[in-house]
């Protein structure tokens, strides 16, 4: 039977995924390592000693370098590194400034490099704190030009996590001239549980009153970027402190480092892994949150301030600027907002924005006088990488960032309308959200979003059949750029769990030959409020932000999707109705002129061209290697062959051992039953056969086909495993219909009136699954195994909550569906069932096999027989003397004895000649007898081993 093989296996996708990661290292290397800036620039290292926090008597050390310039005293500039690195990652920035005539103080922010504390993650009483405590130290170095006594002529720097806390010190701090943040956030309880999708009259009544480009309400907890959330907390949680004095006088490195919290402060770690399970974020997390972000005291810059945002970002979009932006002018501060091609998905800032940053230092802190009224807004855009012609990224300048005051224009809109032929389209979240759609991979997302415009990268990065909505527009009759957050109207319906409906929103550009490119990698995430049974929402969305040209010719296409691997996707399942409300979709655009990219060298250029070849190349090699290998890892003796385990093992982190050495073959027509007590390990054996779980060693193959997570050959596979999963407010067919939907194959495949009649629930079948009793929703489960009617099934307690008519129904099921040359893997505690149904046995014990065999092999091979006689007592005495020892009088007709190697006939003639007569003779042994004395047999006594299901 062929096996249809998708373009791009999971194992590709893994590997093409850490080939671009290699890859985009060495490119971010090579381009942007950092050069000996002048030979006049001095240093020293200096560590410096602060308060931990209030009411605390410890203290902490901050690890910093000076660096000093030709000429001294001379203006400063405090600057602030990323989340994890310390002073020695914005080494070069700090050259490049001392070059240029500034005296920079670089260090390791608490809990990183080796300065001492724990993480607070910009905490104004701890990290914050620690930057106003540097500025007064720095106010005592000969080397730093003075405002007054105590106040240093110094602006503060930083990008990310240090372009937060330059916002925070600049916010609490008025010493401060000078304020340049890159790439960072406004509110990190938005950033990393975004919600845009605003549902309330008065939220979008907000919105729609923002005329800023990027403008975006909060609506509501929103959902966890679990992608980005694990790399930023696992950064701190990665390595113990180098110690440090607490109020007790304890190393608290040391006592951190033994926890899972590593370097972060307990607070936050342990609101965050709450909410991490969750994937809803707590109050308590919020609030800490918001009140460690620079949206708590933006409102109080009074210091000329740069806001430099990537447009290739999928951690801080440009939303996160423009909220700070538009805090700071309303407070009546003057701000400055620059966009570039770049950002947290393509390697952080690049020599464009840094060179940027300086030069607004020489205006700031060197110049006579600081920026007064509207600044330039200067912004790059993209178009899609398959045009040719013309330069793909432009950088262009705008007068001023419209809509930050009521004096400025606000941002015009340009609307785009789509075609009305499909609205309330269905879509679906299947079970335990996976598979799910790959819109981005932190640190990748630009890689990620250039790929998935060509053919091979296409199929990585395509929307699932049944996951999503698409609405389409009309070819657009000019090129229009994007400079901004697009904003679409959306009616939906859900039926989901509470606190469940989750939502994905992307608009792709669609060139004339169908190439889909998603500018950004980004998407919007969407936490619908619940309601009441189905009624619809009406629900205002901020698409994500971006700069980019969509030329004539091209389509827009909005994906309302129901799952992303990005994002902690709710894993129950969900059903919803997805409508545009007025068909038409805002786009942002800001009037700009093209300004010159001659400060861009020329070896950069040529770097990333190389580099993108390299890609280009392994993406290539990658998947001819992966189709070569799913060719070569069949077993063509094998093929007709259901199943096939050989020393299949599996072993956790922690060390623990759940399958050890499991080999067992079942062929074509066998019935085969996995038995074993609770803890022998197969659950665990049947998710590694499922492709649910890696095995650690050995090898599962089905059909000769080696089984992998996502392996074609599963699509032979039926399977009912710890529980169904069914809608509660859709009927039996509905929930078979949308399974067998979501699996992308035609309908009429699914054998669904053989599966009806399977279930045999009459007409309960139309009735909502939320009325079904636990013995109806095993039925319809095991009917939805056999959907199609696969080639191997396997089913894990299948008769859990039937009544005895029910059961011997389903034995008949299993044994004749096995008759039709298919075959049944069943695991099962009811070992009457089971000697009745099953044809072969294998037994497992603490993680291995330790018998299998047909069922009348493992019963004849041992136990008592039965002998009905006319004198018991004689024949007990004729037994002992033929050397069958043990015999049991049961009563005056009845003897037990163990013939386990005896031949039948020799006794019975034995106690015939012996002038016994006997009545009856037959064996007693039960597979219950045999599993209970296998399993006596091989358990040590002391055994405590743990659960291995």
């Amino acid at each position: 039977m062929p096996i249809p093989r998708p373009p791009l296996s999971r194992r590709a996708m893994t590997v093409g995924a850490a080939v671009i990661a290699v890859l985009a290292v060495a490119a971010l290397a090579f381009v942007f390592l950092p050069q000996d800036s002048s030979a006049d620039t001095s240093t020293r290292d200096a560590r410096i000693t602060l308060p931990d926090g209030p009411g605390s008597t410890g203290t902490v050390d901050i690890d910093a370098r000076l660096y000093v310039p030709a000429v001294t005293p001379a203006p400063t500039v405090l600057l602030a590194h990323g989340f994890g690195g310390s002073k020695d990652s914005v080494d070069g920035e700090a050259r490049d400034l001392a070059a240029r005539g500034y005296t920079v103080l670089a260090y390791s922010a608490r809990g990183f490099g080796d300065s001492t504390g724990s993480i607070s993650i910009n905490d104004p009483d701890r990290e914050v704190a620690d930057a106003r405590g540097l500025i007064n130290w720095l106010a005592e170095q000969p080397e730093v030009e003075l405002d007054a006594p105590g106040d240093p002529h110094v602006g503060v720097a930083g990008g990310s996590y240090g372009g937060a806390l330059a916002l925070s010190a600049g916010g609490t701090d008025p010493r401060i001239d000078s304020i340049a943040a890159a790439i960072t956030w406004n509110d990190l309880g938005q950033a990393l549980f975004p919600n845009y999708g605003v549902t309330s009259a008065e939220g979008r009544e907000a919105l729609g009153d923002t005329v800023t480009p990027a403008a975006a309400e909060y609506g509501g907890p929103g959902v966890l970027k679990r992608g980005w959330a694990g790399v930023f907390f696992g950064v701190g949680a990665a390595s113990p402190a180098p110690g440090g004095s607490g109020d007790d006088g304890t190393d608290s490195g040391t006592a951190q480092g033994t926890s899972a919290c590593g370097r972060f402060a307990p607070e936050f770690c342990d609101a965050y892994t709450q909410s991490a399970v969750t994937g809803i974020p707590s109050q308590q997390l919020l609030d800490l949150l918001t009140a460690h972000s620079p949206v708590a005291v933006a409102s109080n810059i009074i210091a000329p301030t740069l806001l430099v945002q990537g447009t290739q970002d999928t951690l801080f979009g440009l939303d996160q600027a423009d909220a700070t932006a538009r805090q700071i002018a309303a407070a009546g501060g003057n701000v400055t907002v620059r966009w570039f091609d770049g950002g947290h998905d393509a390697g952080g800032t690049d020599g464009t924005s840094d060179r940027a940053i300086a030069d607004f230092f020489d205006q700031t802190l060197k110049g006579t006088s600081t920026p007064t009224g509207s600044t330039p807004f200067v912004y790059s855009t993209q178009r899609a990488a398959d045009e040719r012609g013309g330069d793909r990224d432009r950088r262009l300048t705008a007068p001023a960032y419209p809509g930050l005051t009521s004096a400025s224009d606000p941002t015009e809109t340009e609307s785009v309308t789509f075609a009305p032929t499909a609205e309330n389209q269905s879509i679906i979240r299947p079970p335990g959200a996976s598979p799910s759609a790959i819109s981005s991979i932190p640190g990748l997302g630009s890689v990620l979003s250039t790929l998935g415009s060509t053919g091979a990268g296409a199929a990585l990065t395509a929307d699932l059949p049944g996951q999503s909505a698409t609405f389409t527009s009309d070819p657009v009759d000019s090129s229009v750029t994007i400079t901004g957050a697009p904003r679409v109207n959306l009616r939906v319906a859900s039926l989901a769990s509470p606190g469940q409906a989750v939502l994905f929103a992307k608009l792709y550009d669609v060139a004339p030959n169908g190439t889909r490119t998603l500018p950004g990698g980004a998407v919007s995430a969407i936490r619908l409020p619940d309601t009441e049974g189905i009624d619809p929402v009406d629900v205002t969305v901020a698409l994500p932000g971006i700069s980019y040209t969509v030329q004539q010719g091209h389509r827009l296409e909005l994906s309302i999707s129901t799952t992303d691997q990005a994002y902690a996707v709710p894993l129950e399942p969900a059903q919803f109705s997805v409508a545009m409300t007025d068909n038409t979709i805002a786009l942002p655009t800001v009037p700009a002129e093209a300004s010159a990219n001659s400060t861009v060298p020329v070896a950069p250029l040529i770097g990333i061209g190389i580099v993108l070849l390299a890609v280009a190349g392994a993406i290539v090699a990658g998947v001819v290697r992966t189709r070569r290998r799913a060719v070569a890892e069949v077993d063509d003796s094998l093929i007709d062959t259901p199943l096939v385990i050989t020393d299949l093992a599996k072993t956790y982190s922690n060390g623990f051992r759940a399958v050890d050495g499991v080999s067992f073959e079942v062929k074509q027509g066998q019935v085969l039953g996995l038995l074993g007590p609770n803890g022998a390990g197969k659950t665990t054996t049947l998710r590694m056969l499922m492709g649910l779980i890696t095995p650690t060693g050995g090898d599962i193959r089905v059909f000769g086909h080696k089984v992998t997570p996502g392996a074609p050959v599963l699509s032979r596979l039926g399977s009912f495993v710890e529980g169904s999963g069914f809608l509660p407010h859709l009927t039996g067919t509905q929930n078979l219909r949308l399974y067998w939907e979501a699996t992308g194959r035609p309908i009429e495949d699914a054998h669904l009136e053989e599966a009806l009649e399977i279930a045999d629930l009459g007409t309960a079948i139309e009735r909502k699954v939320k009325s079904y009793s636990q013995g109806m929703r095993q039925r319809l489960a095991i009917a939805q195994a056999m959907l199609g009617l696969p080639d191997l099934m396997v089913l894990d307690e299948p008769t859990n909550g039937l009544d005895p008519p029910q059961i011997r129904t389903m034995r008949d099921v299993l044994i004749n569906y096995a008759k039709t040359g298919r075959t049944v893997l069943v695991s099962s505690h009811l070992l009457a069932e089971v000697e009745q149904t099953c044809t072969h046995v294998v037994v497992m014990n603490r993680g291995s096999v330790i018998s299998s065999g047909t069922v009348r092999e493992l019963t004849a091979a041992g136990g008592q027989t039965e002998i009905r006689v006319d004198d018991a007592t004689r024949a007990q005495s004729v037994l002992d003397a033929s050397g069958h020892d043990g015999a049991v009088i049961v009563d005056d007709g009845t003897v037990t004895v163990d013939l386990t190697d005896a031949d039948s006939a020799v006794v019975i003639r034995e106690l015939v000649t012996a002038g016994v007569s006997v009545r009856g003779f037959s064996q007693s042994t039960r597979l219950e007898d045999v599993f209970l004395d296998l399993v006596h047999k091989d358990t040590p006594r002391s055994d405590t081993s743990k659960d291995r299901s």
